[in-house]
C-alpha cells in the first residue's frame, strides 16, 4: 500500500491532478466567481429590486394602500390557503411514496415513479385544462357534481386540486434517493427487537429523513404559492374570490395598474425570499446530516 492509502488520502500526485482538474488557481476561482454572481445579480437581483422600485415610484402611501387593498388581500389569503392545503396532503403522500417504493419490492414499483414524475413532464397549462375537461358541466364528472350540487370548477377546491397535482411530485422525489442510500438496516433491527412497523417507521425511518422532509416541504410550498398556468385554467379569474397572488398581479398589469401590480408582486416576492432563506439554513442542516450518515456508515 502507498502513504496515501494508509493515512486515508490520496498521494501528492492525485491531489495535484485534482486540484488541476478543478481549476483551484487563484485566476480560475475568481473568474468562476465572478461570472456566477454577474449572472445572479442580471437575473435574479435585478429584476427583484426592480419590483420593488416600480412598487415604490410613487411613494410609500401608494405602496401601503396597495398591499392593503381588499382584493390583494383576498388574493394573498387565498394563496396562504392553497399552500396550506396541498403542502400536507403532498407530505402525507410523499413520505408514504418513498417509504414504499425505497423500502419495499412490488409489482408496478416503476409505474409508480413514472406517476409520481409526470407534473414534471406536463405542461401546467395542460394540466389545468385536464381538471377543466374533467370538471366542466359537459364533461366526465360534470353532470354528477352538479346533480349532487358540487361546485369545484372556478371555486377554490379546482384550485387546490390543481395545485396539489403540480407539486406532489417534489416531497416524494426529495425522500425517495435519501431513503434508498440509508438502506433497511436499522428498521429491519428494530422490527427484529419488537418494534412495530408503526413505531419502526415514526422512531426510526422518520428521524433519519426529517431534513429531507423539510427541505421538500420548502420546495412544495415555494411552488404551491408561485404556480400560475393550472391555476389560471381552473380558477375562472373572479376577483377577490379565486385569485391567487399571481393571478392578480397579471390582472392588475394587464388593467395599467401598474403600481399595484408591482405592490402586490412584492408580497409574493417576500413569500419566496423568506422561502429562500428557510431553505438555504436547512440546506447547510441537511448537508451536514447527509455527511453524518455516510460517516456512520
Amino acid at each position: 500500500m502507498g502513504e496515501g492509502t494508509l493515512s486515508g488520502r490520496p498521494p501528492p500526485q492525485r491531489r495535484a491532478a485534482r486540484q488541476q482538474i478543478a481549476g483551484e488557481g487563484p485566476v480560475a476561482r475568481w473568474l468562476l466567481t465572478g461570472v456566477a454572481m454577474a449572472f445572479l445579480a442580471l437575473v435574479l437581483l435585478a429584476p427583484l429590486a426592480l419590483v420593488f422600485s416600480e412598487a415604490l415610484s410613487k411613494g410609500a402611501g401608494a405602496y401601503i394602500e396597495a398591499v392593503s387593498d381588499r382584493e390583494t388581500l383576498a388574493a394573498l389569503r387565498l394563496t396562504l390557503v392553497t399552500a396550506a392545503v396541498s403542502v400536507p396532503a403532498n407530505l402525507v403522500f410523499g413520505v408514504a411514496a418513498a417509504w414504499l417504493i425505497a423500502k419495499f419490492e412490488f409489482r408496478g414499483k416503476s409505474l409508480l415513479v413514472t406517476l409520481i414524475d409526470l407534473p414534471f413532464a406536463v405542461s401546467p397549462v395542460v394540466a389545468g385544462l385536464v381538471f377543466v375537461l374533467m370538471f366542466s358541466s359537459h364533461a366526465v364528472l360534470g353532470p354528477w357534481l352538479a346533480e349532487h350540487g358540487i361546485r369545484i370548477l372556478f371555486s377554490p377546491p379546482a384550485i387546490f386540486i390543481a395545485t396539489i397535482f403540480i407539486t406532489f411530485p417534489f416531497i416524494a422525489r426529495e425522500l425517495i434517493p435519501l431513503m434508498e442510500a440509508q438502506g433497511s438496516a436499522e428498521e429491519e433491527a428494530a422490527l427484529s427487537l419488537g418494534a412495530s412497523g408503526w413505531r419502526t417507521f415514526f422512531q426510526v425511518t422518520l428521524p433519519n429523513v426529517k431534513w429531507g422532509v423539510l427541505y421538500g416541504v420548502l420546495l412544495c410550498n415555494a411552488r404551491a404559492m408561485g404556480e400560475f398556468g393550472a391555476v389560471s385554467l381552473v380558477s375562472g379569474h373572479i376577483i377577490g374570490l379565486t385569485n391567487t397572488l399571481p393571478l392578480h398581479v397579471e390582472i392588475l398589469y394587464n388593467d395599467n395598474r401598474a403600481v399595484a401590480a408591482f405592490s402586490a408582486a412584492t408580497l409574493l416576492a417576500a413569500l419566496a425570499l423568506a422561502t429562500l432563506a428557510a431553505k438555504s439554513a436547512l440546506e447547510f442542516r441537511y448537508a451536514d446530516e447527509l455527511a453524518a450518515g455516510r460517516k456512520g456508515r
